[in-house]
């Protein structure tokens, strides 16, 4: 188990799936931040609240076929 963030940071991700997409798909993806990589990948991020919205996030990316590269747990400061 992991211990939680310190007062005034957030849980976030990025996840990083092949394939390119544009910031169209940002409010599909719960508002998450989208940048495109010059290697034809693209990066998801943004916090995320709990084991549920992380699996529903995930069930996105299956939906449209994406495969994940990567995934890495990131601490974001308040407010982002």
């Amino acid at each position: 188990m992991t211990a939680s963030p310190s007062p005034g940071v957030r849980r976030g991700y990025r996840i990083r799936v092949a394939g390119r997409l544009d910031s169209s798909w940002a409010a599909w993806f719960d508002g998450f931040t989208l940048t495109v990589g010059m290697d034809g990948t693209t990066t998801l991020s943004g916090p995320i609240v709990d084991q549920a919205q992380l699996h529903g996030l995930f069930s996105k990316v299956r939906d449209l076929g994406l495969d994940v590269l990567s995934l890495e747990a990131v601490n974001l400061a308040e407010g982002s």
